[in-house]
């Protein structure tokens, strides 16, 4: 049997990444970077893990969510914050419509690659490289700028590890007490335009009160002071991913350190080819996009090569495909997963498929279609008897204008006003908790739904 090497990916077939014309400098960055620390322990993949596992049979239910692309410029422990809040907001809410513990996992700490639809751009009549994300090279439109330059990825593993330390200081200093966060959820509802919200944002108060009353409070229970939560990204930039993979002393099988949950996504999932190469080797738990392009031949074949042993929790299948558009893909790729008895965790991503260029000329998503991604995810595995796992959002914990509608009512004349992100538009934090609630209300029917059959 072929043992797997981290390198082997350098002997496939390679999409979505950087040229570098100086392999000197590459060569030392990736040499330093096999130095420094891990930035996530394997105990904690492990762990991720079994709580994935949960969610494939609904016990759990995974909610992942952050920036498109992480930035350097943007980098501040208030975005952080911001986000992780949201998160927790939308986590709260979402235990509640579901009755199971909610899995939170950011797209943060290494978030800062991004596949493009073309390898250069043109504006003012000039064309150049394709801006990949921080990591490879920078935003600002000049010849200079474009140039993928490895010593990026020296402070993208600085601004993760920040990133890293900060979100282990809230999830476990307090500032996650689940008292904290529901005032917070509260705040959101007390909007006229959240009037439909503010029952469930009111019984989940009357929950807390009674367990106040019953004696369990944050003081005598550490569960409702602190969180667990991980982070995420997609894994594109496979010199990074190399460098930072490592032995887990424990098992003595190989590990990522980049982060505790890496994708593999829509345009570099060959079978094939470096990534999926790279993915199948290490022990972390792995998400794969599914688009509309994706067979189910080539589906069963990943299924195999990226968890050959079956096992709940390695494997996250990603779907994304417009609204629309999830009737006529995903039941077919429900069915077979079903044939062949794979242990996936199916979660929702309806941002991908749901991007247009408004009249103002801003690229956007409307968020009704957002939400009928959403309804029809839910509808589809309802139909075919099976777990929606989770739901997979772009989101930010700033006041932006990027996605148009929402009870704020975001319309493409607002998009100029806030419109920051450095690629793909995200929702804010009103449209997340909003949204959050009303994927809370699918989850409730299909509760109600469940028990009705178990008492038949």
């Amino acid at each position: 049997m072929t043992t797997w090497q981290k390198t082997d990916w350098r002997n496939k077939p390679r999409v979505q990444m950087p040229e570098y014309t100086d392999a000197d400098a590459l060569a030392r960055t990736e040499a330093r970077l096999s130095k420094y620390p891990p930035l996530v322990f394997a105990g904690e993949t492990r762990t991720l893990k079994a709580e994935l596992g949960a969610c494939s049979r609904g016990e759990a239910f995974l909610l992942q969510g952050g920036d498109c692309a992480e930035s350097f410029a943007e980098f501040s422990g208030d975005n952080i914050r911001d986000t992780f809040k949201v998160m927790l907001q939308m986590a709260m809410v979402l235990t509640f419509g579901a009755k199971v513990p909610t899995v939170k996992v950011g797209r943060m700490a290494g978030q800062f690659a991004k596949p493009r639809s073309a390898p250069t751009e043109t504006a003012n009549g000039q064309e150049l490289p394709s801006y990949r994300g921080d990591i490879i090279n920078g935003f600002d439109f000049t010849p200079e700028a474009r140039i993928p330059d490895p010593a990026r990825m020296l402070e993208a593993y600085s601004q993760a590890a920040a990133t890293l330390n900060l979100l282990r200081a809230f999830s476990k200093g307090g500032f996650a007490d689940v008292h904290r966060v529901h005032a917070w959820t509260l705040g959101f509802t007390d909007t006229e335009e959240a009037e439909k919200y503010r029952d469930m944002a009111n019984r989940i108060q009357d929950a807390l009160d009674f367990m106040t009353a019953a004696g369990l409070t944050s003081e005598n229970n550490s569960e409702l002071a602190t969180v667990d939560f991980y982070t995420s990204h997609e894994a594109l930039l496979l010199e990074y991913e190399e460098a930072l993979t490592r032995v887990d002393s424990l098992t003595g099988t190989m590990v990522d350190t980049s982060g505790h949950l890496i994708w593999i996504g829509d345009r570099t999932r060959q079978p094939d080819g470096a990534h999926v190469e790279f993915c199948k080797g290490v022990t972390n738990p792995i998400g794969l996009k599914c688009g509309p392009s994706i067979t189910t031949d080539d589906l069963k074949r990943l299924m195999e090569t990226l968890n050959p042993k079956n096992e709940a929790g390695r494997l996250t299948l990603i779907a994304r495909f417009g609204a629309g558009a999830v009737g006529d893909n995903l039941p077919k790729l429900i069915r077979a997963v079903e044939e062949e008895g794979a242990k996936v965790v199916w979660s929702c991503d309806p941002m991908h498929g749901n991007t247009i260029k408004a009249a103002s000329g801003y690229k956007t998503r409307p968020f009704d279609s957002v939400l009928r991604e959403v309804q029809e995810f839910f509808a589809v595995h309802n139909a075919e008897g099976t777990v929606p796992g989770g739901v997979h959002f772009e989101m930010t914990g700033k006041d932006v204008t990027e996605c148009t509608g929402g009870v704020r009512a975001v319309t493409d004349e607002d998009l100029s006003s806030r419109y920051h992100t450095a690629c793909d538009p995200r929702l804010n934090a009103s449209q997340s908790l909003e949204l959050a609630f009303l994927v809370a209300e699918e989850l409730s029917g299909r509760q109600r739904t469940l028990q009705a059959a178990a008492a038949v």
